[in-house]
């Protein structure tokens, strides 16, 4: 590893981590790897810093940018592990692959976690099991020259920022039946910039009228929930927990993965099935009970009080007792070492 001037002291002992904002400040450090000449090398971790790029460089021109979302978490005993990181490698792969980009030797990737985690240990506090690090891997095209074409040339590099709750409040959303975030066939399932940067405007658009994310639907008929916003969906209804199955225009969500085997895990009945809109309109309309929720890394599990279908509410159950927060509590148990870690999902570095 190469390390250049790191700072002695960290930001993180001015930080106040009792009243920030998610996503607007950095820890310390970068770790930094580039892709020439056919094969990837380690840069090491750097001091936090902006990233000088030619305007040609084609990450600003043709979408190859390909990122990742992940914790690191400091556990009861006062270690510090990195929340499934091999899952997160599998997906990062995927993405990278379907971009036309190289893929990450396993070694560079987990090497670039653990190093930037290590140098910025002091922004997991002993003191507060409410924080956690958001760790944000990304790849992007780093060749300057314009035309459409595959880069020759890539930049990997790891930043992280701390992070409470994503949503501190149920949440009001609208099911998207006008507009697609992604089709059969296409790279809805990779996580990249383009995915994102087209579900914005319609996003947008709720966020004016009042909602706080949209329900995609399928891109064909709009007939299926398929993901909502920045989460995967779920609902618990009839004593069985129910979810979408991934495909090629829905992202695989760790979180989501997590949910499934913990479900099963405490014996809750599971379906990985198609929901439809009209189903859950019935459900609402029969008077059943249903919790409808998102998980996601950074959101966990976020209940939703509010749906809109078809310009009409309604009002899923999120009471204290509700399913959901059960798996939530779960899930918090085993990443912060509370409960035994059977799975083998938490990935100690200290």
């Amino acid at each position: 590893m190469q390390t250049l001037d790191l700072p002695q002291t960290s930001r993180a002992q001015q930080f106040d981590f009792n009243n920030f904002s998610f996503g607007e400040t950095p820890t310390d450090h970068l770790f930094l790897a580039e892709y020439k000449g056919g094969n990837w090398s380690s840069l090491g971790v750097q001091p936090f810093q902006n990233l000088t790029l030619s305007p040609f460089a084609l990450c600003f021109h043709y979408g190859q940018t390909v990122f990742e979302g992940m914790k690191a978490f400091r556990l009861a005993d006062g270690s510090i592990s990195i929340f499934r990181p091999d899952k997160h490698y599998d997906r990062l792969s995927k993405s990278l692959d379907r971009m036309s980009m190289p893929v990450l030797p396993r070694p560079l990737f987990l090497e670039g976690l653990t190093d930037v985690i290590l140098q910025g240990q002091a922004w997991l506090p002993t003191d507060r099991t409410d924080i956690a690090l958001y760790i944000r891997p990304f790849v992007i095209a780093t060749e300057a020259r314009l035309g459409v074409k595959v880069s020759s040339e890539y930049l990997f590099a790891v930043a992280c920022t701390p992070i409470g709750e994503y949503y501190d409040k149920p949440l009001r959303v609208k099911v998207e039946t006008q507009y697609a975030r992604a089709a059969e066939g296409g790279a809805g399932y990779a996580k990249f910039g383009g995915n994102y940067g087209g579900a914005f405007y319609p996003t947008q658009k709720a966020v004016e009228a009042g909602f706080d994310q949209v329900i995609w639907t399928d891109a064909k008929t709009h007939e299926c929930l398929e993901e909502a916003g920045t989460m995967n969906i779920m609902m618990y209804v009839h004593g069985t927990l129910v979810t979408p199955p991934v495909s090629s225009s829905i992202l695989d969500g760790i979180t989501r993965n997590s949910i499934i085997q913990i479900a099963k895990d405490l014996n809750i009945p599971f379906e990985e099935r198609a929901i439809s809109c009209k189903e859950l309109q019935g459900n609402f309309k029969n008077g059943d009970r249903v919790e409808l929720f998102g998980v996601g890394t950074a959101a966990i599990v976020s209940p939703i009080a509010c749906v809109q279908i078809d310009d009409t509410d309604y009002f899923p159950f999120t009471e204290t007792d509700a399913v959901m927060f059960t798996l939530k509590n779960e899930l918090e148990a085993i990443r912060r070492g509370k409960k035994k870690d059977k799975h083998n999902w938490n990935y100690l570095i200290s």
